[in-house]
């Protein structure tokens, strides 16, 4: 990946974002990798209305990124979720290379983005929290799309990820955080390339991998260092909504989801924090906590 996630945009901004991009590998294009082993990890796709006539959806893309934390539960970004046309229709893939299989969908389908979505993901409800956006010390950007679970085993074989115990992130401090492993992962696409017509970022729809290493902890946020010199990867636009795995006592846990960061992804992906009261408060209807 590379830098943060799709920032502080909204996810139709995101979808504009995406629908500019060069279509490459994702992520970032330094000290990443492709994640295939990462099945509980997939993409948000959606279906919506881009023309103005809401009657039916007319465009189908991947938006976001996020992961499985039960059998019928994926994690994401409430900004993933929320601004959109009253017909937006969500969806969660778990494929490798969801960019290669809409735009195959796309030709088997062409003009029925609910045919070319259902190809390559399971349709399923979104429920964002309540208080989104709320202030800058919490802002309660989180959700998660509800699937229908015997749809989702009948394509793919995952085991959902752990999530962290309560102030699990608090209690191990700034030194625990330092010397713990932290990987990133996501369908986003990669760090700005300057060019004639100015930045883009190229890539993204592939689910991809890197290292990262912590930064700081506040009360709703988990700052993570996405410097290549230290061996960094990182996240960047479409990787909004997505894991940040922590190794912690030989486990993997899914510590935060990616938020925001900067503007051309290359220094700090801006995490929210899974083992904070808020955060589950919101997810203890839809998921058994540890």
């Amino acid at each position: 990946m590379t830098s943060v996630r799709v920032l502080a945009v909204t996810a139709a901004a995101c979808a504009t974002v995406l629908a500019t991009a060069l279509p490459s590998s994702a992520i970032n294009s330094y000290n990443a990798a492709p994640a295939p082993e990462r099945t509980e990890v997939g993409a948000l796709v959606a279906t919506w209305d881009d023309d103005g006539d809401p009657a039916t959806p007319d465009r189908a893309d991947w938006v976001c990124s996020g992961t499985m934390i039960d059998a019928d539960t994926f994690l994401t970004a409430a900004h993933c979720t929320s601004d959109w046309p009253d017909n937006v229709r969500f969806y969660v893939s778990l494929d490798q290379d969801v960019q290669s299989g809409l735009d195959a969908a796309a030709k088997k389908y062409p003009g029925d983005p609910a045919a070319q979505a259902a190809a390559v993901a399971v349709r399923g409800t979104a429920h964002s929290h309540p208080a989104y956006p709320g202030p800058a010390a919490d802002t309660h950007d989180i959700a998660v799309i509800q699937l229908p679970a015997a749809d989702v085993k009948a394509r793919w074989s995952f085991t959902p990820a752990t999530l962290p115990t309560a102030d699990q992130l608090g209690k191990l401090g700034p030194q625990g955080l330092n010397a713990t492993d932290w990987l990133v992962a996501g369908y986003g696409t990669q760090e700005a390339v300057n060019g004639p017509g100015g930045q883009t970022h190229p890539g993204g729809g592939v689910r991809m991998k890197a290292p990262v290493t912590f930064n700081a902890l506040n009360d709703s946020w988990a700052r993570l260092a996405m410097t290549a010199p230290q061996g960094n990867g990182g996240a960047c636009y479409g990787d909004s909504g997505g894991p940040n795995f922590a190794t912690i006592g030989g486990r993997s846990i899914l510590a935060a989801t990616t938020i925001t960061g900067d503007t051309p992804c290359y220094a700090t992906n801006v995490t929210y924090r899974l083992d904070t009261p808020g955060a589950r408060a919101f997810l203890s209807p839809f998921v058994k906590l540890p």
